[in-house]
């Protein structure tokens, strides 16, 4: 079972110099690529720094333990929500993967992966969840 949560508040993606100073800050998640270090962190706190907003974001978790190396897991959960018209940017951590999705339709991603999972329990679904 996916076992979605909505977190409350807005997140946010920026981009900064690898060599930028992050402490004081809630940072989410990271990812160091080519053009700077990718950071994902709460809304207020980038405000507060004056970084550039590159997109902003409601994080849901499946609470669900997934396993790194799981098939079908991330696909279903994107397929489903682009069925929906909702674009989504997965994080998979060490105990859970984290989708980012437009701020606007956080309460819609989490009522489409509620019924993505209901259909997991039909006995015609799809048994991925």
């Amino acid at each position: 079972m996916l076992n979605p949560v909505l977190h409350d508040g807005t997140f946010v993606f920026v981009s900064v110099p690898v060599a930028t100073d992050l402490r004081g800050l809630d940072v989410v998640a990271t990812m160091r690529e080519q053009e700077g270090l990718s950071l994902v962190l709460p809304e207020a706190q980038a405000l507060a720094r004056g970084l550039p907003i590159l997109f902003r974001a409601a994080w849901l978790t499946l609470t669900v333990a997934s396993e790194l190396q799981a098939v079908g897991l991330t696909a279903a959960v994107a397929k489903a929500l682009a069925g929906a018209g909702i674009a989504t940017n997965v994080i998979a951590g060490a105990h859970h993967d984290h989708l980012f999705v437009p701020v606007e339709l956080g309460g819609a991603a989490l009522a489409t992966l509620r019924r993505l999972q209901e259909q997991a329990r039909e006995p015609r679904g799809p048994g991925l969840l």
